[in-house]
């Protein structure tokens, strides 16, 4: 399996410094290289995004933004973050960007304390619907320092929208409750979102909009999925998932006035100093994603979550609302076989080497430690490079472990068979990351 050089160096280094450390690297490291990953929220970095993150720029305390730090020594700090904010507003085609969140959720969470005070009411999808748990779950801050009111999706079988956007009933809602912030994004949902119908809502009930596009971001980017902008006041993302950068967050915003409340949202008010080497590795992957050769990448990873979705529902299995328009995929497994559920098939496909997570679907009458789902993606085996022809043979070997109800002979088989497939393709070769 091919590895870049500098990961090599690394993990011989680690080998003579800490052995311990150099064995869990390892094993994670063979892991990934020899099985399928099809969790939808994540993906393959580059090597140049990957080493970034192991940069000397981890040593220093950058409080603040450039020009106005609360550290000396910041001058190349500086450079890089400004080298990331003017990339991430060319890519996503907009006035003003902090890349400082650590994460998606502390960006929805800077957005919030830059909009909301506690108690406020804001909107947001039902969470067993395919909201986030940063979109108003009880435990999570946003559900206990303020107040979620949540739409539904279609909820009727026979609608010709069912499973998607209710948009009347977005409408309904907010003019009930009137909230200060409606939420667009989601953590589990297959379809197109139509923000300019979002800022309609927004408008009419005299709320700001605010799109989470942390898992579509790539698309975006790439022009595949329309644009959040003009019509957000606030995008919030993740930038790995499809925008396949290191993990981490970014806020964006044509508001002057809202740019100023996000960035002391973001310092002092959640953070103290920035991973600035996150921040050097985040103004690489935007650089790549400006690239041409990442609008092909999109497109292929549309191609191919589609062309998965297509052979799982020729083998019985229910994919909801009817297919999907993006990267991911819930897969209804009661559908396929009433005593199937997310949790032991998530069990299974990871003996046979097929890397998944359990998600609950729209109405699921299971709990979410158990689910009737899977959530599925193809942003990583696109990057690996995957077409088509793989993403069906990908099908085949899910229905196989499935039907087989994970018995250990047929999970052996497949995980060697899905070696094998991994092994054409390493991660780190001329072909990955095209």
């Amino acid at each position: 399996m091919a590895h870049d050089p500098i990961s090599d160096a690394v993990l011989q280094l680690l080998k003579s410094h800490d052995p311990d450390a150099a064995w869990a690297l390892q094993r994670e490291q063979d892991r990934q290289d020899h099985t399928i990953e099809l969790i939808a929220s994540e993906n393959h970095v580059s090597a140049p995004v990957m080493h970034a993150m192991g940069t000397c720029l981890t040593n220093k305390y950058a409080e603040g933004y450039p020009g106005a730090r609360y550290y000396g020594g910041c001058k190349y700090h500086d450079q890089a973050e400004d080298l990331a904010r003017d990339r991430a507003k060319q890519l996503f085609g907009c006035r003003f960007a902090n890349v400082q969140p650590h994460s998606g959720a502390q960006a929805n969470a800077a957005a919030f304390l830059a909009t909301l005070a506690p108690g406020d009411t804001f909107c947001s999808l039902t969470l067993s619907d395919g909201g986030h748990l940063s979109h108003g779950l009880k435990v999570n801050m946003s559900g206990k320092w303020f107040n979620p009111v949540f739409y539904p999706l279609h909820a009727d079988p026979s609608h010709p929208e069912f499973e998607r956007i209710d948009y009347d009933a977005v409408r309904t809602v907010c003019m009930e409750h009137k909230p200060k912030l409606l939420m667009c994004g989601y953590s589990a949902y297959p379809r197109e979102i139509d923000f300019a119908k979002f800022r309609a809502i927004a408008d009419e009930c005299g709320a700001l909009l605010m799109a989470d596009i942390a898992h579509i971001a790539g698309l975006v980017a790439a022009g595949i999925h329309p644009s959040p902008f003009p019509h957000a006041h606030i995008v919030t993302t993740t930038t790995h998932k499809t925008l396949r950068g290191p993990r981490g967050g970014l806020i964006l915003t044509d508001d002057e006035d809202i740019a100023k409340k996000i960035d002391r949202a973001v310092f002092p008010g959640m953070q103290g100093g920035p991973l600035m080497h996150i921040i050097l590795a985040k103004a690489i992957a935007f650089a790549e994603a400006l690239k041409p050769e990442f609008k092909d990448y999109a497109k292929r990873v549309v191609t191919n979550a589609q062309a998965l979705a297509s052979a799982l529902a020729s083998h019985g299995y229910r994919i909801t609302s009817g297919g999907t328009d993006n990267h991911l995929m819930l897969v209804d497994l009661s559908a396929r076989d009433a005593d199937l559920t997310g949790a032991d098939a998530e069990v299974w496909l990871e003996a046979a080497g097929i890397i998944t997570n359990k998600n609950g679907v729209p109405n699921d009458p299971r709990p979410p430690r158990v689910t009737s789902g899977l959530r599925l993606g193809s942003p990583a085996t696109t990057t690996r490079g995957f077409a088509t022809d793989e993403m069906k043979q990908i099908a085949q070997w899910i229905e196989r472990v499935l039907e087989a109800k994970g018995d250990e002979s047929v999970c052996n088989a497949v995980q060697s068979e899905v070696q094998s497939l991994c092994e054409r393709f390493p991660l780190y070769s001329s072909t990955a990351h095209a």
